[in-house]
C-alpha cells in the first residue's frame, strides 16, 4: 500500500492525505509541488522522477496509517535490499 507522509522532506509543509500539491517518487519520498520545482521534478534522494500523489480521502488516510502501526511498515521504508517477494 502506497504510504502517504504528511510532510514535505525538504520545507516541512503539511501535505494531507487528500492534498494534490504532494509529489513522490518511486521510493515514495515526498515533496510539495514548490519544493518539486526547484529540484527539477527529480528526487533529491535517488534522482528518480517526482509525480503528483495520487490523493485520499481522510477516512481512508487514517486506516491506511492504522495498519502501517500494525505491520510496522513504516520502520522499513527505505530498505531496498529485501529479497524479491517479502513484504
Amino acid at each position: 500500500m502506497l504510504r502517504l507522509w504528511p510532510n514535505c522532506e525538504s520545507c516541512k509543509k503539511p501535505l494531507p492525505a487528500d492534498s494534490r500539491d504532494a509529489r513522490i517518487c518511486s521510493y515514495e519520498c515526498t515533496f510539495c509541488s514548490t519544493c518539486s520545482r526547484r529540484f527539477n521534478e527529480q528526487c533529491p534522494n535517488c534522482q528518480g522522477a517526482l509525480e503528483v500523489r495520487p490523493a485520499r480521502s481522510a477516512e481512508t488516510a487514517i486506516c491506511a496509517h492504522r495498519l502501517d502501526e500494525q505491520c510496522g511498515c513504516l520502520a522499513d521504508r527505505f530498505e531496498l535490499d529485501r529479497p524479491a517477494g517479502i513484504l
